[in-house]
């Protein structure tokens, strides 16, 4: 379920709230008793809502959020083992696939991170194109407790952000870091205040819609798209996104 509001409205019901105040949307995650676990409920309600962005004249940006003391404390562990069999399981995860949505969405994606950005909420953030994070956040990517490996993007989107070697580091640990690793290895991409990280996110997205929002869909496909390229198709995309 999705709620809608003006941005001076306090919006109590959903499990994902939309507000909007053109060029921006936020998109905040609502389920703070449990830390904003990741359940199918977020999944559906993100999946039907990121096309219905993508498309919306009014948003050059959008900045996603936790609302309580979390970013994201992950995937809602309450669901594992509840399908009727594993591939149920795996049609309801990849059917409804809002990560590939996200790595896909053609204009700014902005995280703004606090408290708990643990499992799927790290790999959330992770598809987004910038993250921003209070003073006091903390990641960990802890699957390997479960015996599992990442499974919402996060065995490929996080070497490609900090490197294979620390990917790894968190991965298989499964260790707690906090801003300033996160900062120096590329996690996030700026740290400010404990509580400011909506307010920064927000002028950060509205800093880069600056350039216009054309500009900002040509060079988000030339760096994410070039990123998957050999180099000299990567410098060819360049100059068709440049001409």
């Amino acid at each position: 379920m999705i709620s809608q509001s003006r941005r001076d409205r306090h919006v109590t019901e959903g499990v994902v709230l939309l507000e909007k105040y053109p060029p921006l949307a936020r998109v905040t995650l609502n389920r703070p008793e449990v830390l904003n676990a990741i359940n199918v409920g977020i999944r559906d309600a993100l999946f039907d809502l990121l096309p219905a962005l993508a498309l919306d004249p009014d948003v050059g940006a959008v900045v996603f959020a936790g609302r309580g003391r979390a970013f994201s404390a992950g995937a809602d562990v309450r669901e594992f083992g509840t399908a009727p069999s594993v591939i149920v399981a795996k049609q309801v995860r990849w059917l409804r696939d809002i990560w590939g949505l996200l790595l896909d969405f053609p204009k700014l994606t902005v995280a703004a991170i606090h408290g708990y950005a643990i499992g799927a909420g790290v790999e959330l953030a992770l598809c987004l194109d910038l993250r921003v994070a209070s003073a006091e956040a903390v990641f960990a990517v802890p699957e390997a407790a479960f015996a599992m490996i990442p499974g919402a993007g996060g065995s490929q989107t996080l070497p490609r952000a900090i490197g294979a070697g620390r990917a790894l580091d968190l991965i298989l640990p499964g260790r707690r870091v906090g801003v300033d690793q996160a900062l120096a290895w590329g996690l996030v991409d700026r740290v400010v205040p404990t509580g400011r990280h909506l307010e920064a996110a927000e002028a950060l997205a509205r800093e880069v819609l600056a350039v216009g929002p054309e500009l900002v869909r040509r060079a988000k496909a030339a760096v994410n798209v070039g990123l998957n390229l050999p180099l000299k198709l990567g410098l060819l995309l360049e100059r068709a996104l440049g001409d």
